[in-house]
Order: structure tokens, then C-alpha cells, then sequence
């Protein structure tokens, strides 16, 4: 009896490992520090957030999740499931995805490799940073220069507002064109282009590749598009 018990103990326990999820995607990586505690992967799924995978480190901070990636879509990284303080966002894809951190500091600046839409959103995420300080400092010199009562100081700061806010909308437009052939464009066209006309829209939504355009983001930029569109009509 005590042999049929043992076997079914193995035959459980190999089950439970060859059962575990497997997909696609691999995130694997360090949070340099945790020792104890658990990590989900989560993504966005209509507009709800959900787990698709997790892992509890025990005396280890090592880990590995997994998920299937129809189209590259973003994808959050959160300890013990906390999604508005300490995350990791980021592009995840088919293929193995590295991701290190520190426990100490979370999410704030990880190091992720091995997601070729992620190195892009990078790359545009060096720049957008710039336009957003920028726009931090007009506003702080428009408060004080309505403190003063400054008018002729309003008046300029507006202007050179407007030209940056131009800027900014001008290198978004010409940074999706630029990689037009990546999830990252229509994305960014959905959650950055909310300053640029319906003209620079459409440029971009026509530049997109075939693949990207049956993407995720491509078909949800184009329901945008078709939407404004119809508002536009009625």
C-alpha cells in the first residue's frame, strides 16, 4: 500500500511540473534583493487587468514566466500584484525577454532585453521625457509670470508653448512613420498623438504594414480612427 501511495505521490508531482504553463513568451530574470514574495505577470485584456502567469520566490530572486503572444502587446511586471506603485511595463513578444532589477528600487529604471518593440518604445521614451519637462517648466514660468501679472510674459510663454506642443506632435508623427513596421507605431499613435490633426492620423495609419495594421494596436488605431471619423460625419 505504502509503495501504490508513493507512486501516486510521484505521479502527482509530475504532473503538477509538467503541467506548468508554458507559451511563446519567456520573462525570465533578477530582482536583485527579493527573497521573499510573488511575481505576476499581467496585461490588459479588454479593460480589465489580468494575471496570465506568477511565481512565489522563496530565498530566491530569480524567476521565470511565461505567456502566448498573438501580437506584441504591453505587458506589466508587479510584486505581490501591486499595479499602481511598484511595477515594470513593458512590450512583451514572442521569445525570451530578460528583465533585472533591483528590489529596492522596482520598476524604476529595469533593465530589459530581448523585445525589439521595447528598445524602440525606449528610444521614444528618451525624447517624450524631454517634451514632458519642458512642458513642467512652461507651466511653473505661466504660474509665475500670472502671479506677477506679467501680460506681455503670458503672452510669450503661450506662443512658445504652442510651437513645442508642435514639436512634440511633429518628431511623434515622424518617429511611427520611422517604424512604421513595428507594433510600437500604432501604440504610440493610440496614447501620444492626441494633440495631432486627423491628416497625420491618417498618414500613419496608412504607412502601417500589413502585419502591424492586423496587430492589437494596429486594429485598435484604426476603431480610433473610424470613430473620430464618424463623430466628424454626424
Amino acid at each position: 500500500m505504502k509503495k501504490i501511495l508513493a507512486v501516486l505521490a510521484i505521479s502527482v508531482l509530475l504532473y503538477a511540473c509538467s503541467s506548468k504553463k508554458d507559451g511563446n513568451m519567456i520573462v525570465e530574470g533578477q530582482i536583485k534583493g527579493l527573497k521573499k514574495g510573488k511575481l505576476y505577470l499581467q496585461k490588459m485584456v479588454d479593460t480589465v487587468l489580468v494575471s496570465v502567469d506568477s511565481v512565489a520566490l522563496l530565498g530566491t530572486d530569480t524567476f521565470r514566466l511565461t505567456d502566448n503572444v498573438d501580437s506584441p502587446v504591453l505587458y506589466y511586471l508587479t510584486f505581490d500584484g501591486n499595479t499602481t506603485d511598484k511595477r515594470i511595463l513593458f512590450f512583451g513578444e514572442a521569445g525570451t525577454i530578460t528583465i533585472n532589477d533591483k528590489v529596492e528600487v522596482f520598476g524604476f529604471n529595469p533593465e530589459i532585453k530581448g523585445s525589439k518593440n521595447q528598445e524602440i518604445l525606449d528610444k521614444y521614451n528618451l525624447v517624450s521625457k524631454k517634451f514632458q519637462s519642458q512642458r513642467l517648466e512652461f507651466i511653473k514660468k505661466d504660474f509665475d509670470a500670472k502671479r506677477a501679472n506679467d501680460k506681455d510674459l503670458i503672452q510669450k510663454l503661450e506662443e512658445d508653448y504652442k510651437r513645442m506642443v508642435r514639436r512634440r506632435v511633429l518628431y511623434t508623427t515622424n518617429f511611427a512613420l520611422s517604424n512604421a513596421d513595428t507594433e510600437v507605431a500604432p501604440y504610440i499613435a493610440l496614447t501620444e498623438m492626441y494633440d495631432a490633426s486627423l491628416q497625420m492620423l491618417d498618414t500613419v495609419n496608412n504607412k502601417l504594414s500589413p502585419r502591424v495594421k492586423d496587430s492589437e494596436y494596429g486594429k485598435r488605431f484604426q476603431e480610433y480612427l473610424d470613430n473620430i471619423k464618424a463623430n466628424q460625419e454626424n
